[in-house]
């Protein structure tokens, strides 16, 4: 079974039913099997991003607290790889929530990006290789 990565996109359009991607998003969370990898840093993005919101940040603990969404990935051991994502697409910019999912993609070659980030796009994985991805316009095969 291919592994999906989660970005911070899809989580809040998923949550947020004002979201103009909000029936994209419960499209997509319903065609994954769990749980969906991410990271802390897009844990975080979304959290701050669904502040006001109903059901609010809390919404996103309870899917990882549930087992919906993994976040195992541990930046630190990870770092190096990172900053040189980083300072590769500073230009774009890239996020850090963007570096550790394309890093999770390098780990683990076989993921699919659940994103709405048309930058996943230009992003390679070991420096050539293109992110499968899975966005609004078209789902990975």
């Amino acid at each position: 079974m291919r592994r999906v990565l989660l970005d911070t996109g899809p989580l809040v359009a998923y949550l947020n039913r004002r979201e103009r991607n909000h029936p994209w998003a419960l499209e997509a969370f319903a065609s994954v099997q769990p749980p969906l990898y991410t990271c802390e840093s897009v844990i975080s993005e979304a959290v701050f991003l669904l502040t006001g919101y109903e059901p609010g940040p809390d919404a996103v603990l309870e899917m990882i607290g549930r087992g919906l969404i993994d976040v195992g990935f541990a930046a630190s051991p990870e770092l190096g790889a990172i900053r040189r994502l980083m300072k590769r697409y500073a230009s774009v910019p890239m996020s850090l929530a963007d570096a550790c999912l394309v890093r999770m993609s390098e780990l683990d070659p076989d993921s699919v990006v659940l994103t709405l980030d048309g930058d996943f796009r230009v992003y390679r994985r070991n420096r050539r290789n293109v992110i499968p991805v899975w966005d609004h316009r078209r789902p990975a095969k």
